[in-house]
């Protein structure tokens, strides 16, 4: 028996960051959804999403296993529920199944909710994009609590001022000299081979994943993650930068989530406020609908996107997958996937793909030929 993360027809909502990845690979706190799973439940995690994305994963073997919503937020009581659910019984929220016991999900159409459990009211499930902002905080803190316990963090160096070093982990290979690091306000996870260069100011709670780097002199404020192998530079407060993207210069990144592979050139701000401190509204084409957002809000933004140098990104952006993003003065609120500048000029795939590969490059890696498909399939169905 083994766990399945399936996706459903809400994947949809999460755009842009589900165009091109299954929802159980989305990252905030310090794990993906998938590797909360495995540390929670000790079991084999596999996943299973839209057709055109199941070539990135591995399908799971025949047999019953338990078939989980992607988008559940995992802690210790959902998973009792979940783990001790019997043969051909679910696990339901209303009229949604969420979780089940079975061989296959198209198992689910016969039984209905014939055997069906309601879920806590505790539970939460990842609905929109924006919700991983707002809960970011509390899931640095769980995931902080999940993988340090019963571990003991290397030493902190003696040039770093430290306040509350108990909250404060640092992984085998960190390196860091002469920066501030302040978990009074909530812990601070700096991951294996990663690196804070001198002069850098963070408060907590904040991520630094394995391999990422934050330039000399950065200011950031948590809640922030700042994935593996990213850059973080300049000043940035309360986002998400998921993995292998860059942010390494002066400017301000705030109250945001940024996919992978993507690159704010120097100087790159967006707002977060409107001028009227009024509310924000984000466009999400899966509800097609503009959603409120509250009245701090930053960018949404793609894996593969890139911002010129000394963009100004308008409050309650959102921005596709695979656009090289240009254009004088405020920049517009929405832009597609596949963008050339901000006129409406699309991509050209086969520059796009090569222009990915460049980018991939630069951290030793490749552009994979399921990754291209993806691409492809994206591009011909916009």
């Amino acid at each position: 028996m083994a766990i399945v993360l399936f996706d459903n027809e809400l994947r949809t909502h999460l755009y842009p960051l589900t165009l091109n990845r299954a929802v159980a690979s989305l990252r905030f706190g310090i794990l993906s959804i998938k590797e909360r799973w495995e540390l929670l439940t000790g079991e084999q995690v596999f996943v299973a999403t839209a057709p055109h994305l199941q070539p990135l994963y591995q399908s799971p073997p025949d047999g019953e296993h338990v078939w989980i919503d992607a988008a559940l937020m995992p802690d210790s009581a959902l998973v009792n529920e979940i783990m001790s659910l019997k043969a051909g019984c679910e696990l339901c929220d209303g009229l949604r199944e969420i979780a089940f016991r079975r061989t296959t999900p198209s198992d689910s159409k016969e039984t209905g909710l014939k055997n069906a459990v309601s879920a806590s009211e505790n539970t939460r499930r990842l609905s929109y994009p924006w919700e991983m902002i707002w809960w970011n905080d509390a899931q640095i803190r769980a995931d902080f609590e999940l993988l340090t316990r019963n571990r003991q963090s290397e030493p902190i160096p003696a040039s770093v001022a430290a306040i509350n070093p108990k909250q404060i982990f640092l992984e085998p290979g960190a390196g860091l000299q002469h920066c501030s690091l302040n978990a009074a306000a909530g812990p601070i996870y700096i991951g294996k081979n990663a690196e804070i260069m001198e002069g850098s100011a963070v408060r907590g709670p904040f991520v630094l994943g394995d391999h990422a780097v934050l330039k000399m002199n950065s200011r950031v404020y948590g809640a922030t993650t700042i994935g593996p192998y990213c850059l973080g530079g300049g000043e940035i407060k309360n986002s998400v930068l998921m993995g292998y993207s860059n942010k390494a210069h002066d400017g301000y990144l705030g109250d945001s989530v940024v996919g992978e592979w993507c690159n704010f050139g120097a100087g790159s701000t967006n707002s977060n406020i409107k001028n009227t401190a009024g509310e924000i509204k984000l466009w999400n084409p899966g509800t097609a609908a503009y959603m409120p957002v509250g009245n701090k809000f930053g960018l949404i933004m793609g894996d593969y996107s890139r911002v010129a140098i000394n963009s100004s990104i308008n409050t309650g952006s959102v921005i596709g997958i695979s656009s090289n993003v240009f254009g004088a003065g405020l920049l517009p609120s929405v832009i597609d996937s596949f963008s050339w500048g901000v006129d409406r000029t699309r991509y050209q795939f086969d520059k796009a793909v090569r222009d990915i590969a460049n980018w991939k490059q630069l951290k030793g890696q490749e552009l994979s030929e399921p990754e291209i498909s993806i691409l492809k399939h994206i591009f011909e169905t916009l």
